[in-house]
């Protein structure tokens, strides 16, 4: 199961075409496809600046996907993650650790183009 990082959907809404490839690879496994509470927050900033056609087609889209729950043991695993990237030098911000954890909680491997999540121990990131 995929976890859909910001990232991705904001290239998806771009027409980005390696998103669009990997979405219509998605789309053609019949793989159920997942958001995080924060990865959705971060679509709908940039779809409310722009607003108007932008902000319907982001609500549609997000409204395609099944949302995750951040839940208490993914608030454990955010404070976790987030000790440990800290004491290794790598932080990681607040909404990206959020949606890392959510996404490890949930057992979903996370579909972004931020290699950044590579640093999260445990962790199964796809890049496109």
């Amino acid at each position: 199961m995929a976890s859909l990082d910001s990232t991705f959907l904001i290239d998806l809404l771009r027409r980005v075409s390696p998103a669009v490839e990997h979405l219509d690879r998605l789309e053609a496994s019949r793989e159920p496809r997942f958001i995080t509470p924060p990865a959705a927050a971060e679509v709908m900033v940039g779809a409310h600046l722009l607003g108007g056609q932008s902000l319907r087609v982001a609500e549609e889209l997000l409204a395609t996907l099944q949302w995750l729950e951040f839940d208490p043991e993914s608030s454990r695993l955010a404070g976790r993650i987030g000790a440990e990237l800290i004491a290794r030098g790598e932080p990681l911000g607040a909404a990206d650790l959020f949606i890392a954890a959510t996404s490890l909680r949930h057992r979903q491997r996370l579909i972004t183009r931020d290699r950044g999540f590579a640093r999260v121990p445990g962790l199964q990131v796809e890049t496109y």
